[in-house]
């Protein structure tokens, strides 16, 4: 018979060496530690070593590695940095579950390096269980957990500054696009607000910071959707769920189901999308017009993907009336504005085949676009270029185009890569006419320039 071989465990010898512990000191502060979660423990250094050459401690034990770990370098470390198995006998209560997957997350968003194999990262599920609001909000007695007492609390000014970081990361996010955004708040996750959601903290405070760390890991979430990293987009939706029911907020839980639909709606699953923004759409009793705004107007474009353009019409109506009693305030989260909704009613348009005023409606979403949003610009004038050459208006479509490498240019963005090899795959049948002609050397420059 084959004798088996382990796997060194080079995660947590690398950890060893982070912390400066020797393999007797941390068997010493692992027993110390087992005390606290009511463990007789009583290793010694044969059964560190036995560790790292690939011996996998018992379910209980890693816990309390990783809470060792996490307090000499405070900050969160996860089983998975630890190289320790998750397994289902192994999971800690909610609360400290969903921080140790959102530090996971947001430690692959830090490198950049990720954007060159983005779209192998996972294939969206079409049939993932989304958490109900009742079960994650019963979680939020357990969460979060912790094995003694924190060393660090919280209050409304750490809350302010998540709400403040999320505002400028959406800021930087239209601006200069998601491949810049995104490490920066998957930094920002795991450096301070993994540590703050494991703080100590009044319930108002800890409820105010589950609430603010929903809305930055929606956002997370929406960047990774729109860079194609669809399996991780879920994972950071289906965080952003748990953290919208550990705060009791329904309204952001429903915002996140809102982006949930939209994936699925770029991704061509009208039925799920349809029944993911239905669910959503329940907060809007609760919800200032804007927000209702920007729920509905997701129905109306899921409900014109299966074909129900009556019902779509009557929600884009509802839309409508709802922007109208907004106020001015611009949302980084949840914000809706007159060019979002133009832009649904291109998109409703479209799929009740009316080219023609799907093409007006995008040029009226430009129209009144911000100046500020470029990434928003790249995305609305690649869609109406492609939908003016579908029409068989060759030089308009390069017009639009045309403008879209102007901003193009200047971002970061998957989601702009892929407008820019469409932009080239669609116009090159049409290579000896003029307009073509005439916007080649700057396809050409744009390309050289983004390497």
């Amino acid at each position: 018979m084959a004798r088996r071989t382990r796997t060194p465990n080079l995660d947590l010898e690398r950890l060893l060496d982070q912390a400066k512990w020797s393999r007797s000191q941390f068997a010493i502060i692992v027993n110390r530690l087992g005390e606290e979660a009511g463990l007789a423990l009583h290793y010694d250094q044969s059964a560190v070593s036995h560790w790292v050459s690939g011996t996998v401690p018992n379910p209980p034990v890693r816990r309390v590695i990783v809470e060792a770990f996490s307090r000499k370098l405070q900050r969160p470390v996860t089983h998975a940095e630890a190289g320790l198995p998750v397994a289902s006998s192994d999971q800690a209560p909610q609360g400290i579950d969903t921080v140790e997957q959102l530090v996971d997350l947001g430690r692959a968003d830090m490198d950049p390096t990720r954007r060159g194999v983005i779209a192998a990262g996972g294939l969206f599920s079409a049939a993932l269980a989304v958490p109900l609001f009742a079960d994650v909000t019963q979680a939020a007695e357990a969460a979060p957990v912790r094995l003694g007492k924190a060393t660090v609390r919280i209050g409304s000014g750490q809350v302010e500054s998540v709400r403040k970081m999320t505002d400028k990361i959406a800021d930087i996010l239209d601006e200069l696009g998601g491949a810049h955004a995104r490490p920066m708040a998957g930094a920002f996750l795991v450096n301070t607000v993994g540590p703050w959601l494991r703080a100590e903290a009044s319930e108002t405070v800890r409820k105010d910071m589950y609430a603010a760390a929903s809305d930055l890991t929606y956002l997370t979430g929406w960047m990774a959707m729109y860079e194609r990293d669809h399996l991780t987009a879920q994972d950071y939706y289906t965080r952003a769920l748990e953290l919208a029911g550990y705060a009791d907020d329904h309204v952001t839980y429903c915002r996140t189901l809102r982006g949930m639909s939209l994936q699925a709606t770029n991704l061509g699953y009208g039925a799920r999308a349809l029944r993911l923004a239905d669910s959503a759409a329940e907060a809007a009793p609760k919800a200032g017009p804007r927000l209702r705004a920007f729920l509905t107007g997701q129905q109306a474009h899921a409900a014109s993907m299966v074909g129900d353009h009556r019902r779509a019409r009557r929600l884009l109506t509802e839309t409508e009336t709802s922007l109208m009693r907004a106020d001015n305030r611009r949302e980084s989260i949840g914000g809706y504005d007159q060019s979002a909704y133009a832009f649904h009613v291109s998109h409703v348009l479209y799929e009740g085949k009316d080219l023609p005023g799907s093409i007006g409606a995008l040029q009226q979403a430009l129209k009144v676009q911000p100046k500020n949003e470029r990434q928003g610009r790249v995305h609305f004038n690649a869609v109406l270029a492609q939908r003016q050459l579908q029409r068989g208006h060759l030089d308009a479509a390069c017009e639009s185009w045309g403008r879209f490498l102007d901003d193009y240019e200047h971002i970061s963005s998957a989601r702009g890569d892929e407008h820019f090899e469409t932009m080239r795959l669609r116009l090159k049948p049409h290579g000896r006419a003029r307009s073509v002609r005439a916007l080649s050397p700057r396809i050409t420059e744009v390309a050289a320039l983004k390497g």
